[in-house]
């Protein structure tokens, strides 16, 4: 096997707090904060659940939400300039 498809590994929400939630990827965990992904704020546990993950990031496709692994890797790169 040449290399290891991120969508076939183990991507998965390990925690889901008051604040925000815990996602675990092959590279680490990482702490999705509401309060800089303020549409997660409503969403239900099945919601935040049920995410696509690929080498670039997550997709939650019933909230439209895209999350790429370097913004959470690196934030101070991507500052925060969200709008609805």
């Amino acid at each position: 096997m040449l290399g290891t498809n991120i969508s076939q590994t183990s991507v998965q929400v390990t925690n889901i707090e008051q604040d925000g939630f815990w996602l675990l990827t092959p590279e680490g965990e990482y702490f999705v904060a509401f309060e800089d992904y303020p549409d997660f704020y409503h969403a239900t546990v099945v919601q935040i659940h049920n995410f696509q993950s690929a080498l670039e990031g997550c997709h939650w496709p019933e909230l439209d939400i895209d999350i790429e692994l370097d913004a959470l890797k690196h934030p101070e790169r991507f500052p925060r300039k969200f709008k609805r």
